[in-house]
């Protein structure tokens, strides 16, 4: 694996440094596009609700449907809002990576201002990740981005997809309680930071804090967003937003939760094929790391699913300085120039299917083996 990352680092040594206006060209025009597709989506709300409909919460989906079927133009501005929400979403990621480098602080500022603190996930229950990339961590019980789903049985799969019902609930206690009353006292503010702020998929992950943190930053981001969670139902509350002359705050809460509930589902499913999850939480050395995670050619449409460059998790992992818009040229340069019989070959897939297929029968043939396999490679 040595050789291999030397000669790889030669080949993209001139890739690691961010276009700052790559950064903010592509996050402020789908910013005003998604945005754009929302706004008009909330101004449907009184059209697409016919006259005289009873305004019972359980005859709002049944009346969506059918105004579906009347103007199915509205489902493509669902779908543009959907997958743009996604894209800003997955920006969390960059953000990031940008903050352990120290670069382009303003544009981590604006995508907090903009998106992160309006869809209440502010950048800093992000920033364990970078954990999730250390040798003596990565795969670990205290990885909070690692669950050994891949070694089965199945229904852990399932279980961890239905996290997608779980996250909105925890952001929505986070916000609403959690952040105003985290500050009663240092012990309950330590406590809220320490268990209640990240994003993870083990739940039994705590945060680190220290001396050295921002944490005059996150106060802010904290009562920003719980100002923001406020709003939703202080809102409907007083009037302001009813879902339309005649509709009801059923209609409005229902679009908020359908545009919430497209990305979150994309978010699940991309992480699921990011890796493998086959090690039962012991250290791994970089070879099975990389093994472990896959890099993902696809076709255009692919991009959809793995925005900002999520498809090459494998490289990502390789080189974690790689800025997202110089993944796929540096796969495809590798590809080129690395020789044939190069480990990173085995990293890369045709698509997500073939990511599946060996996701899912792992999860079918690991719990029956006596021996388990030591990379997805050999699974293949």
């Amino acid at each position: 694996m040595g050789p291999m990352m030397r000669e790889s680092r030669k080949i993209v040594d001139d890739l690691l440094e961010p276009k700052a206006w790559i950064f903010w060209t592509d996050f402020l025009v789908c910013l005003v596009v998604t945005y754009t597709c929302i706004l008009f989506l909330f101004g449907l709300e009184e059209a697409a609700y016919p006259r005289g409909l009873p305004k019972e919460w359980w005859q709002v989906i049944p009346a969506f449907i059918f105004e579906i079927g009347n103007r199915p133009w509205i489902l493509l501005v669902y779908l543009v809002a959907g997958f743009g929400l996604h894209r800003l979403a997955n920006f969390i990621h960059e953000v990031a990576h940008l903050n352990a480098r120290n670069g382009l602080k303003k544009f981590r500022i604006a995508w907090n201002l903009l998106f992160g603190i309006p869809a209440m996930m502010p950048s800093y229950f992000f920033e364990f990740h970078m954990g999730h990339h250390n040798n003596t961590i990565y795969g670990t019980h205290v990885d909070g981005e690692y669950l050994p789903i891949g070694r089965g049985p199945i229904k852990n799969i399932v279980f961890f997809l239905m996290q997608v019902f779980i996250q909105p609930t925890f952001v929505l206690f986070r916000f609403l309680i959690i952040a105003p009353i985290s500050f009663l006292s240092p012990k309950l503010r330590d406590w809220s930071l320490s268990t209640l702020s990240s994003f993870v998929f083990n739940f039994s992950y705590r945060r680190k804090i220290s001396g050295k943190d921002p944490r005059r930053w996150w106060a802010f981001m904290d009562i920003a967003c719980s100002i923001r969670a406020w709003l939703i139902p202080g809102l409907v509350v007083v009037g302001i937003i009813s879902g339309g002359t005649y509709g009801s705050p059923f209609c409005r809460i229902f679009t908020i939760l359908t545009l919430a509930a497209m990305p979150l589902s994309l978010h699940y499913f991309r992480s699921l094929t990011a890796h493998f999850w086959t090690n039962p939480g012991e250290r791994m050395s970089f070879r099975d790391q990389l093994y472990d995670s896959a890099d993902i050619v696809g076709n255009p449409l692919t991009e959809l699913v793995y925005p900002v460059g999520l498809r090459y998790h494998a490289l990502h992992h390789m080189f974690p300085s790689l800025p997202y818009h110089n993944l796929g040229i540096a796969n495809r340069r590798l590809m080129a120039q690395l020789p044939a019989d190069s480990p990173y070959r085995d990293l890369v897939y045709p698509s997500i299917y073939s990511v599946l297929k060996i996701l899912f029968r792992n999860a079918r043939t690991i719990p029956k083996q006596t021996k388990t396999q030591s990379s997805p490679a050999e699974a293949a």
